[in-house]
């Protein structure tokens, strides 16, 4: 299973707008879009999960691809890395 990072949301993007987006090339096993917690709008970014080799061509298929004027960033997710802070 993967995580593909979705950026560049409109924000007014619906959950169900991002699943049939995706659903093209195989079967979404989850999907979170970030929301701000006062308006509820899409804050620009999101997650889908998805098998690996579905995942991989959504990637390919969908990376720059517009949505109501706006290119998405599709992209496999990173590991966030550690920022800033004290070496011990």
């Amino acid at each position: 299973m993967k995580t593909v990072f979705i950026g560049n949301l409109p924000s007014d993007a619906t959950e169900q707008e991002v699943t049939d987006l995706f659903a093209a090339y195989g079967r979404v096993h989850g999907l979170r879009l970030t929301r701000d917690v006062f308006s509820g709008l899409c804050r620009g970014f999101g997650f889908v999960k998805m098998e690996g080799h579905e995942a991989r061509a959504a990637i390919g298929a969908l990376n720059g691809q517009e949505l109501r004027g706006q290119r998405l960033k599709v992209n496999e997710e990173r590991a966030p890395t550690a920022r800033g802070g004290r070496h011990r």
